[in-house]
């Protein structure tokens, strides 16, 4: 079964409240997604494996701890991730980043893809998908996929609102990949959109509607 972590903290929640917001500007609503990323990315990497070290202080020597294993990627699906990557990257800044693009069909609601460009060593990496919203699930089951044919193994999605749809699509694909998310909402409707959701986050995030 698909874990699943909805981050409670209450700035995350005030936050997304702020997102959700239809008189939240363009401007506020990248700064507020900026700033959401930063926090889900705290959550998102609290398993990370650490292995014993030792630093010089300007005192004395310190038995300390580092991060260990596999290296790190940030992977947003184009194009409302790519407002979630610099807040990643703002806590993990040695992640490399790949990119891929998928737009859904309005008609059918399935995920084209348009675009993709993975690090050379993208199956060596402990991976984490980013968009906003996750809300059919097909986007991030094609990113996935795409991810796994490349040789990824270790995947988590984060996301900031998920749909219980979109949830139950990934579970029933990929039950091994951890959802990492700041709500689930009620439902999806008829034109595929998150209710109460917040709308379209690429529009919002880049100002285009």
């Amino acid at each position: 079964m698909t874990k699943i972590y909805v981050n409670e903290h209450p700035l995350v929640q005030h936050k997304i409240t702020l997102l959700r917001d239809k008189n939240t500007g363009t401007k506020e609503f990248r700064e507020l997604t900026n700033e959401l990323a930063i926090l889900m990315a705290y959550e998102a990497t609290r398993d990370l494996k650490l292995t014993d070290a030792s630093v010089q202080t300007p005192i004395t020597t310190a038995k300390t701890r580092v991060l260990a294993g596999k290296k790190l990627g940030i992977v947003p699906i184009l194009r409302a991730g790519l407002g979630m990557v610099d807040g990643m990257m703002s806590l993990i800044p040695s992640a490399k980043v790949g990119h891929i693009g998928l737009y859904r069909d309005p008609k059918t609601l399935a995920p084209v893809e348009y675009y993709c460009k993975l690090p050379p060593d993208v199956g060596e990496r402990d991976i984490i998908v980013v968009d906003p919203m996750l809300a059919t699930g097909g986007s991030a089951i094609a990113a996935i996929g795409y991810l796994k044919r490349a040789g990824c193994t270790s995947i988590r999605l984060v996301c900031l609102i998920a749909a219980p749809e979109g949830v139950d699509a990934l579970n029933e694909k990929f039950p091994d990949v951890t959802i990492y998310t700041a709500a689930i909402d009620e439902r999806l409707n008829d034109h595929g959109y998150i209710v109460p959701g917040l709308g379209d986050a690429g529009d919002r995030l880049f100002g285009t509607k």
